[in-house]
């Protein structure tokens, strides 16, 4: 398969080849000039912190110097304000308890933030939403109309209007807080999860929950799930996968029933059809006008972006 490849497409693979490599080497140059900076900036701190004891140690005699070497990783700002953030810790060590050097660690969070999105998405109302508006357009038998930057950014905004009160909540509990430094990097992240937690918890039925912890070996409670256990003691790694399934069921719930009125306007146009004698004409093509006049009369936008942000019970 190579060698015939390299006899039809030689440019193609001598392209690929080359931007292969050149990749490899942007990589490396930049990763070699992070660790550059780091350790210049370490050095240059160190000289300073050197210099400041020399002189301090000729003119007070008798005062013992202070080790004020910066390694990397560590925080430049070690005053008072900075709570909870230990000499020598990093974001990663926060996070996940765990010290990276420093290019690594910007790899590292490189591909948290690549994953971040799909993540607060699964978290959130979009998925439903955005498969509830694809029900609609098959449904309406109209191909690509809306496009899928229409329906993407309208199920992104209604996100947003829902989410609303939980973003607000994250901002002043969680993130506030942490960009004032009042707190390190772990506690932001748990104080950020209790809103979605129970946003989701709201949206998630028991069934669902109970299937997980199953799949989880667990042990539900004897009492069964309160409302206490299911805010405190269950984890994310349950919750999250239980309100992903109970999205994609009420989803499907609602497309069912936006198919209905139109299943119905299909049964008439073509039974109408084939008494006429009409066999060869595609019924869709005749449906399609009468679906969007009927639904455009019954103000369908209102009454589907309503349904939507109703189911919510917010």
């Amino acid at each position: 398969m190579i060698k015939r490849l390299l006899e039809t497409d030689k440019k193609l693979v001598l392209k690929f080849a080359v931007s292969l490599f050149l990749t490899i080497l942007f990589t490396f140059v930049f990763v070699g000039a992070t660790s550059y900076a780091a350790s210049s900036e370490t050095s240059t701190s160190v000289s300073t912190n050197t210099g400041n004891g020399d002189t301090s140690s000729g003119d007070n005699a008798g005062t013992s110097d202070t080790d004020t070497t910066t390694k990397p990783g560590e925080y430049l700002d070690n005053s008072s304000e900075s709570v909870g953030r230990d000499p020598g810790s990093s974001v990663l060590q926060e996070v996940i308890g765990v010290d990276a050097s420093q290019p690594l660690e910007i790899i590292i969070l490189l591909t948290l933030i690549a994953l971040l999105p799909s993540m607060l998405i699964m978290m959130t109302c979009f998925a439903r939403i955005v498969i509830v508006l694809g029900f609609l357009r098959s449904a309406m038998q109209t191909q690509n109309t809306p496009p899928n930057m229409v329906l993407t950014g309208l199920a992104l905004f209604l996100t947003i209007f829902i989410m609303a009160p939980v973003f607000g909540e994250i901002n002043e509990i969680a993130y506030q807080p942490y960009a004032n430094e009042q707190i390190d990097t772990k506690e932001a992240l748990e104080r950020a999860s209790v809103p979605l937690k129970r946003f989701m918890l709201k949206q998630t039925t028991n069934d669902d929950l109970e299937f997980f912890i199953g799949l989880a070996k667990e042990d539900i409670p004897e009492g069964g799930l309160s409302d206490e256990y299911k805010e405190n003691d269950l984890s994310l790694t349950v919750i999250i996968p239980s309100f992903m399934i109970g999205e994609l069921k009420r989803a499907f719930q609602m497309g069912f029933m936006i198919f209905l009125p139109f299943l119905i306007i299909d049964i008439v146009v073509g039974s109408t059809l084939m008494s006429m004698g009409m066999m060869m004409l595609p019924p869709a093509m005749i449906s399609m006008p009468f679906k969007i006049l009927i639904f455009v009369l019954a103000d369908g936008w209102t009454l589907m972006i309503g349904s939507i942000v109703s189911s919510y019970n917010l």
